[in-house]
């Protein structure tokens, strides 16, 4: 027996193939759409500045290898571009010495910045009895000794950047913000109570990774 033949089935398939080929069709213009607008607007990366820092605390002993570190920091950031929105997610901030963390991180909120827009955070810093390796002992009590010691504040998180209603993947970015604390000159730092403020205006490093 001879299979029967139907135009209204090839018709159906014909359709399908059809929307199919249609919708691939969009999703390719759509992709190359992004791409040409991402291209032309080509995003710079936000800047930050510290500003300045408020020392509560900043205490090392010998017996056993303790630091405790308590203050408070002034970070500005800023949106450079005139036509993309930035969104800042899971921002943690905390201090280190010589690459070593020595506060706990402290999460920033959840911030969107729209175009040339700049943001103002103000956390606190705490690490109380924090451990430190013997030889990272030696070389900060010789930089108290010496009367500076360099700090680095860094930020670890996510930024989106936004299009009208588009909206980028996640991004992960990476401040690194020198501190440079003076021991000795007090003519850089200025009485807040019973703790020391130093106005630093630091720029501030940025990198964007995905």
């Amino acid at each position: 027996m001879t299979e029967e033949y139907c135009p209204h089935h090839q018709d159906g398939n014909q359709l399908v193939k059809r929307i199919a080929i249609a919708i691939v069709g969009l999703l390719i213009v759509c992709a190359i759409v992004v791409l040409l607008v991402w291209a032309i607007l080509h995003p710079s990366k936000p800047r930050f500045l510290l500003q300045d820092v408020t020392i509560y605390a900043f205490n090392l002993s010998t017996a056993p290898h303790l630091l405790t570190s308590n203050l408070q920091i002034t970070l500005a950031a800023r949106n450079p571009n005139s036509r993309i929105g930035i969104s800042y997610r899971k921002l943690d901030i905390f201090a280190s010495y010589r690459n070593q963390q020595i506060t706990l991180p402290t999460l920033l909120p959840t911030t969107y910045q729209g175009h040339r827009d700049f943001t103002i955070w103000s956390p606190f810093l705490y690490g109380n009895d924090v451990p430190v390796a013997p030889f990272l002992q030696a070389g900060l009590s010789a930089d108290m000794n010496g009367g500076l010691v360099m700090l680095d504040i860094k930020v670890f998180g996510h930024v989106k950047w936004k299009v009208g209603s588009w909206i980028s993947r996640r991004y992960q970015i990476n401040v690194h913000c020198p501190a440079y604390i003076s021991f000795s000159d007090r003519i850089k730092g200025f009485q807040v109570g019973s703790a020391m403020k130093y106005q630093l205006l630091q720029t501030c490093g940025v990198d964007i990774s995905l």
